[in-house]
């Protein structure tokens, strides 16, 4: 299934995040985390690359048990910094001979140390969005960032680029993690009076330990409001009770989203069955799987 299919309508969808291992040894114990996430009924599943290519040689094989095990769409993650053209290419024909029609199509992150881009290396994403087009019938998803790129000097700049990803054959965009709603809603507003029109997934990352709020920050340079670090302040030192705080603060953040029109949320799991399926109970009459 294209997700086009299903982002394009007015229905609740929720979608949940899995990274592969960066060891075969691991992959079995991976799968099995597929299927547990699978037996939650999310709309879609995502399988990460890796910010600098370490865990994409399983990228397409989880992928596969998403789609052609489990019976979930798929959305596999195709990364270029770290990659070649050669090697774009032949995960593309991997991809078509697992008949994994959604990619999301990425940068990341350039590599410490290294001349980029070289002759064989896309430079932005918008480049690597057309290639992949001009390969394959694809549905193809693209990053966005509610609070601006770090790269980009101001939003408008990043906007303009954003842009130009949706130009290259971009049909839905999925936002970079953020804690405060109102962030994406003045984002949503912009991007459209740059004429973004196409479908907005909001990004969700459940805090479960006071730790992840530094990696957080560091990872996407996201505000984090009073409200969530007093949070933290309050029941970091209790992982029980700061998982228990973590589940409930994502789980208003979607809520809000729902009633103010934003039916598309996606769950940064850090591959937690649990913790998606926690906040998936919490919303059992808001998003009602099949």
């Amino acid at each position: 299934m294209r997700l086009t299919e299903l982002l394009n309508t007015e229905n609740v969808t929720i979608s949940c995040e899995l990274f592969p291992p960066k060891q075969g040894a691991q992959l079995d114990n991976y799968k099995k985390i597929v299927g547990d996430m699978a037996a939650l009924k999310p709309a879609y599943m995502s399988v990460t690359y890796g910010a600098t290519g370490g865990t994409s040689d399983y990228t397409v094989e989880l992928a596969n048990e998403v789609r052609n095990v489990n019976h979930i769409p798929a959305l596999a993650h195709l990364t270029c910094a770290s990659s070649t053209k050669e090697k774009v290419a032949s995960v593309i024909q991997e991809l078509k001979e697992k008949q994994i029609e959604n990619v999301l199509a990425l940068r990341g992150d350039i590599p410490q140390n290294a001349d980029f881009p070289l002759p064989n290396q896309y430079k932005h994403a918008s480049e690597l969005i057309y290639d992949i087009k001009s390969q394959g019938d694809f549905c193809i998803g693209g990053a966005c960032y509610p609070e601006g790129h770090p790269e980009s000097q101001t939003l408008e700049e990043d906007l303009i680029h954003l842009k130009e990803k949706v130009d290259a054959g971009c049909e839905f965009l999925t936002t970079q993690m953020f804690f405060d709603n109102n962030i994406l809603y003045n984002f949503m507003y912009k991007a459209l009076k740059h004429g973004i029109d196409v479908p907005v997934v909001a990004g969700i990352m459940p805090i479960t330990n006071a730790n992840q709020v530094k990696r957080s920050i560091a990872l996407s340079g996201s505000l984090v409001p009073r409200r969530f670090l007093a949070i933290v302040d309050r029941f970091g030192s209790d992982p029980a009770a700061m998982k228990q705080a973590g589940i409930a603060y994502a789980t208003d953040q979607i809520i809000d989203l729902i009633a103010n029109g934003v039916n598309h949320v996606h769950i940064y799991t850090m591959n937690k069955p649990d913790v998606a399926g926690a906040i998936l109970e919490n919303l059992s009459d808001i998003y009602v799987r099949d």
